[in-house]
Order: C-alpha cells, then structure tokens, then sequence
C-alpha cells in the first residue's frame, strides 16, 4: 500500500461504525463491505486528511487510486473518486484507461456515475480527441456500465452537449433491459431536455424508448408544464 494512503486508512478504520456498516451494504445489494463510515463523517475525514496531507504528487496518483480501488471496503472507493475529481483540470488523456479500469471494476451505480459525468467528461472535454475512439470500443464492449457511461458523461454539458452522439448512443441501447441503462437513457434525456426540451419531445416523439426511459425523460418536462 502507498504510504500516503496509509493515514487516511487507519483514521477510516478508527472510525468504523459496524451498526452502520450492515444497513450500508445492504442498501447496495451487499456488493461491497463497508466500514460504516456515513456521508457526513466521511467528508469531514477527508477534509481533514487533506489539509494535513496536501494532494500527492499527480506522478504517485494512479499507484495511489489503484491501492485505494483494491482495499475491500467501500469508503476507499469514494474517496479515490474524490480526489481525483481534485485532480480532474491536470490529468493526462492517458488517465483514460485508468477511468476504464475503474469503472469495469467493483462497479455499481454509486461510483460509476461519478466517473462519468465528473471523471470522463471532464477529460473527453479536455481532449475532445478521445471521444470517438473510446465511443466506439465502449459501446461495442458489451458492458453495461462502459455504456452507462457513454450515455452519461455529457451531463454537466448543456449547450456544449454532442446531441447527434447523445441520441447515437442512446439509440445504440434503447433495446437494453438493463435497469441501468434504461435509467440512464431517461436522466441524460431529462437532463438535456434543461437546455433544448424541444429537441427532446421530438427525440422522444420518434423513437420508441422503454417505459422506464420514457417516463425518467419526460420528469421535468411534465414538471414544468412544457408538456
């Protein structure tokens, strides 16, 4: 383990609450352990951790992200997509494949969705030359949360949004029964639909989207009486 790292898990470890480690896990399926550690306490350690620490050098940050990504309980993973997010104006397009690597692995919605929006988009946006190679290779992986993730990563654009390949990739996965997927369909939709609703009635109008998708899609149009 990375001797940076090796602080903060003590101080994640000494804060170990087990009555709210069961509930936790529960709530995500038991996928992952957890130390118990809620929001709240988690981000004031963190906070902590950080001003007596500084960020490390971004030459030790992959090493770092990687030891962090290995350690069984889930509190490790929050924090590794936090402090990258730290990092996220400074990163290399080569920290592409670590973003693969990290969303293929250990992966739910709790940590791949941050990836995506704050993580890959902030890097596709940086180096816009990334987009359609990996485009191609993760929609064609077959793994759901690599397509989530292409669907997703857009959300934080609005008007800069790539809308012909927002609807490409949707189209791609309309036929998903995924619960993931269809749900991502509906909040990249919904979230676009802030910046061009009418673009979105017509996408919606025209194309046959699950009911899940639909519904997740028309939310806020619905909400604010456009439709």
């Amino acid at each position: 383990m990375h001797n940076y790292i090796k602080p903060l898990v003590k101080e994640f470890k000494n804060n170990a609450n087990p009555t709210n480690a069961e509930p936790m896990a529960k709530y995500m399926k038991n996928l992952f352990p957890y130390l118990g550690v809620k929001t709240p306490e988690r981000r004031e350690i963190t906070k902590k951790f950080f001003k007596e620490n500084s960020l490390p050098p971004i030459s030790d940050l992959e090493e770092i992200i990687r030891d962090l990504w290995e350690l069984p309980e889930r509190e490790f993973q929050y924090f590794a997509v936090g402090m990258l997010r730290k990092f996220s104006k400074k990163l290399d397009k080569d920290f592409i494949e670590l973003f693969e690597h990290l969303i293929i692995t250990k992966s739910w919605w709790d940590s791949v969705d941050g990836i995506a929006s704050w993580l890959v988009g902030s890097l596709f946006k940086r180096f816009p030359k990334l987009i359609k190679p990996y485009t191609e290779k993760w929609m064609k992986s077959g793994n759901m949360w690599l397509q989530r993730t292409m669907i997703l990563f857009q959300l934080g654009y609005k008007d800069e949004t790539d809308v012909k390949l927002l609807f490409k990739n949707i189209k791609k996965c309309m036929d998903s029964k995924e619960f993931f997927i269809q749900k991502a369909i509906g909040w990249a939709l919904r979230e676009y639909s802030k910046t061009n609703a009418q673009a979105v009635i017509d996408f919606v109008e025209n194309n046959e989207l699950a009911p899940l998708s639909k519904r997740e899609t028309l939310k806020w149009l619905k909400n604010q009486g456009k439709i």
